[in-house]
């Protein structure tokens, strides 16, 4: 499939192909959707095989904010960045500058924040070149916090109860939000399963909270209440669905499925799964409140909610027999045409450049 056809096929707002040969630059920008908002996306740096892969995910990543934003209620678009490197081996600051620069042609219609492969430190220097940029605060324990309590409102629609003493979970991934995760379950006594593909980074995260080792290729199957998935995407395949031993699936990752019709054969496998846009909305809820230079407890307070809306989506899903992801993307779309019927969208979109950016987010 090419360029256009992907574009064509998730309905993308714009792609911006950036290339630098004096720094070595390949990147991609997407701004999947814009009608809420500006889009704020991660910048993630990886070596993709080549530039139809980094395309495909970077597409995949901003629909996903769009989503998670329209969801979640946030007065966000959604986008994504991506950088064709290692960021072992081929980070640099001229790198990362003429990245910035890219992202200052849109002027304020997109907004990097951090994601795999970079850092807040990363975004700093990418601020030199463009503003806004999110580079204040770390969402990920937001993230977390948001995970908690899907995995708390899937518990309570499965058992009847969100107490979580006891309830074993398996964590994949202990990287930022995965660590954040396992702290706030052992606070509440639950039993918690780990692994990542650094061995040594799973170890250092079980020693420090009390939680048990499993190998990375193990923990996918293990038995447990509480599958959440914490590092990349697409974990959950047709292949691996005859290996889950779990009730709830709930966690930190994107595009958690291989393909949204498995919401369906996870349904009848009695497994209820948290569409992970909106699980892992505690972060970019966060981000907006930074944005708008609100306080970290009135984050808190908006991220704990997180729970209601999941257990918004359990109900109309079990209403109308569909799939939580139906009933998850109806709720998004719905406000995305509420806003739409009303225009003019936000002002950091084509229409409306000359508005400050608390401004647009505020409508």
């Amino acid at each position: 499939m090419n360029l256009f056809d992907r574009i064509e096929q998730y309905a993308t707002e714009q792609v911006v192909i950036g290339a630098d040969p004096a720094s070595g630059l390949r990147s991609i920008i997407v701004i999947d959707d814009s009608t809420l908002g500006p889009a704020l996306g991660g910048v993630r740096m990886w070596p993709y095989a080549d530039e139809d892969q980094a395309v495909a995910d970077g597409l995949r990543l901003a629909q996903a904010m769009t989503l998670k934003a329209a969801a979640a209620g946030l007065n966000l678009g959604g986008g994504a960045s991506l950088i064709i490197a290692d960021p072992a081996h081929d980070k640099s600051e001229a790198l990362l500058r003429a990245h910035g620069r890219y992202i200052a042609t849109l002027g304020g219609r997109f907004i990097p924040v951090n994601d795999v492969g970079t850092t807040q430190a990363d975004i700093e220097v990418i601020g030199c070149e463009t503003a806004p940029v999110c580079d204040r605060g770390d969402p990920s324990p937001y993230t977390a916090l948001g995970v908690l309590e899907s995995i708390r409102a899937g518990l309570r629609a499965t058992h009847g109860s969100g107490d979580l003493a006891g309830v074993k979970v398996a964590i994949q991934g202990t990287g930022n939000v995965g660590s954040h995760l396992v702290r706030l379950l052992r606070a509440e006594s639950a039993e918690t399963i780990v692994a990542d593909l650094v061995a040594e980074r799973a170890h250092e995260v079980a020693d420090r909270y009390g939680a048990k080792v499993v190998p990375a290729g193990e923990i996918l199957s293990s038995d447990c209440d509480v599958l959440a998935p914490c590092a990349l995407g697409e974990v959950v395949t047709e292949k691996m669905l005859p290996r889950l031993r779990c009730r709830v699936i709930a966690g930190g990752a994107n595009n958690v499925l291989a393909a949204p019709a498995l919401a369906g054969a996870l349904a009848r496998d009695g497994i209820r799964y948290v569409p992970d846009f909106l699980a892992s909305a505690g972060g970019l809820i966060y981000l907006e409140e930074q944005l708008l230079g609100h306080d970290d407890q009135r984050a808190m307070a908006r991220v704990r909610r997180v729970g209601n809306t999941v257990a918004e989506v359990f109900e109309r899903a079990g209403r109308e027999e569909i799939t939580t992801v139906e009933a998850a993307m109806a709720l998004a779309l719905a406000r995305l045409a509420a806003r739409r019927s009303h225009p003019p969208y936000l002002g950091c979109g084509l229409r409306g450049m000359g508005r400050s950016l608390k401004e647009s987010i505020r409508m």
